[in-house]
């Protein structure tokens, strides 16, 4: 369906399913399981209360805004990626911008060394949680001993009653080098992929959304050959151009953050859910506005220095109507 169709139907028959990474999501309290240590009011970052709540309403104000001017409401459906703990969700929740559209969370904590975990944020009146579930990515460093890092979070539940899989991803970055850390984002796609075999033994049909920051590109061999299958559709592949895409790294955009789905969302049902529209929300309040940057999104901080932005990823989205 393209943008024209979309905007004539129904805005109530319209909603929106978005992830974002929130780029170091992080309270200000020392929690001694973690580093967090950059992220208190006297480290390297100089993380005040004043920075965290200024950062929440920011964070509030994007979420509640990504797909609005198409469904002219707030997502039904958010995943989340870097974020520290439970609280940093419920106080994102309680902002503003979002506390008055009824939002509640689903976390657990992840083993990743910096205590940076996945969520889903998710509005009560459209959606009910029937179960949750952590799957554990298993890697090993180069001495043999366990390299911790996020987990995939699995939830299912009732959207507008019907039955629907979510899975919330933040593969391992690139921090080495893309080519060093590949094989550790190939894991995670082999993982994703038992997981949805493990959902297709239980529900034959079953609907599912796999969304999250890959680290990879749409066609990056993780995605391309080793998580994508004949029942997946990836719309962001066509997203991605020199122009645009969720993050830009030296110059060049990249689209890690990606939401795909099975193909069954364009089978038209009389009470179902089907797939009218994706795109990456780059609206000009969440971007640099001036200088040799312009254009790439407004982050919170650039190395030490505080810049008092958003996120240096901007949320991607697709859109369903019913």
């Amino acid at each position: 369906m393209d943008i024209k169709s979309l905007n004539t139907l129904p805005l109530n028959d319209i909603y929106t399913v978005a992830f974002y990474n929130l780029e170091n999501l992080f309270d200000t309290k020392d929690d001694l399981k973690t580093m967090d240590d950059d992220f208190l009011p006297d480290g390297k970052k100089r993380w005040t209360q004043e920075r965290y709540e200024k950062k929440l309403f920011k964070l509030g104000t994007a979420i509640s805004n990504v797909g609005y001017h198409k469904s002219k409401k707030a997502p039904t459906l958010v995943g989340v990626a870097e974020v520290e703990n439970k609280r940093v969700l419920q106080d994102l929740i309680k902002t503003k911008n979002l506390q008055k559209h009824g939002f509640d969370i689903v976390h657990f904590d992840s083993p990743d060394e910096r205590g940076m975990d996945v969520g889903l944020l998710y509005q009560k009146k459209h959606f009910e949680v029937e179960t949750t579930k952590m799957y554990p990515l298993m890697l090993e460093d180069e001495y043999g001993e366990r390299d911790y890092t996020r987990d995939v979070l699995l939830v299912s539940g009732k959207l507008n009653g019907e039955l629907i899989h979510v899975l919330v991803n933040h593969w391992p970055s690139r921090r080495d080098g893309s080519d060093v850390t590949q094989p550790k984002r190939i894991a995670a796609a082999q993982l994703v992929q038992q997981i949805v075999s493990e959902i297709y033994q239980i529900y034959k049909d079953a609907k599912i959304i796999i969304m999250g920051d890959f680290n990879d590109d749409p066609h990056s061999p993780s995605i391309k050959d080793h998580l994508m299958s004949p029942q997946l559709y990836n719309p962001m592949e066509t997203l991605l151009s020199f122009t645009k895409g969720s993050l830009s790294y030296k110059g060049n955009w990249n689209i890690f953050d990606q939401i795909i789905f099975t193909h069954n969302f364009f089978k038209k049902e009389n009470d179902g859910h089907t797939f009218a529209h994706a795109d990456v929300f780059d609206d000009k309040f969440l971007k640099v506005y001036e200088g040799r940057h312009k254009g790439i999104p407004y982050r919170t901080y650039a190395g030490k220095k505080y810049l008092g932005g958003y996120s240096d990823h901007f949320p991607v989205y697709i859109q369903l109507k019913k």
